[in-house]
């Protein structure tokens, strides 16, 4: 299922944060065979806390990519394999350059593998990221599909990619960096915030992945 050789791999997650919740062993093990990744972020990631006077969207996603360039560098990337779509969180589908971004940010990178966002997540930015992956061009690549929400699922016909108890422990030591979405906020009782419960979730001894 996953590919033990592959000269470029493109991690394509709809929100910051996503991508090491769905992908972040993987990036690290692509990495120590010598792949060079590049991860796509597609939403701005403003809309987690709409009601925050302290974090305007615009502070809340320029915070965001910068976790994202942390987390990078855990997973053994750069801030340059680092790059933002910045198109509406919360309001993907609405978007009608969305579908053309992203497939033409998919096709630059010339990736023989091609890890995106599951077709059945409940997310509608997920499902929206998943369906231009679909209708886009990338010929020679292999596509694999990862699921977030709802938490714990996966389909039946997914692999597992069985985390060291090193990865696992720099996994949920990353997630925890996202401090936008892990409490910092304080302002919008509303806005999301990942509890405890789903960091540990999150970050089980598996990561899961289907052919998309």
């Amino acid at each position: 299922m996953i590919p033990r050789r592959t000269a470029r791999a493109l991690i394509v997650a709809p929100h910051s944060d996503d991508e090491t919740i769905g992908c972040f062993a993987l990036v690290r093990r692509l990495r120590r065979r010598g792949t060079r990744v590049r991860l796509l972020i597609v939403t701005d990631g403003g809309a987690s806390h709409p009601g925050s006077v302290r974090w305007p969207r615009r502070r809340l996603a320029a915070a965001r990519a910068a976790e994202t360039r942390r987390a990078a560098r855990r997973m053994g990337l750069t801030a340059a394999d680092c790059h933002f779509l910045g198109l509406p969180d919360g309001d993907l589908a609405a978007d009608p350059t969305a579908a053309h971004r992203i497939a033409a940010a998919a096709a630059r990178w010339g990736a023989r593998l091609v890890v995106g966002p599951c077709a059945g997540d409940d997310h509608a930015d997920h499902r929206t990221t998943a369906r231009h992956l679909a209708a886009a061009r990338l010929p020679g690549a292999r596509r694999l599909g990862y699921r977030v929400w709802p938490q714990g699922t996966r389909r039946r016909d997914a692999h597992a990619l069985i985390l060291d108890a090193r990865d696992r422990l720099a996994k949920r030591a990353t997630l925890r960096g996202y401090r936008t979405q892990c409490g910092a906020i304080s302002d919008d009782p509303s806005g999301f915030a990942m509890t405890p419960r789903q960091i540990a979730g999150f970050t089980r001894q598996r990561e899961w992945f289907a052919r998309a």
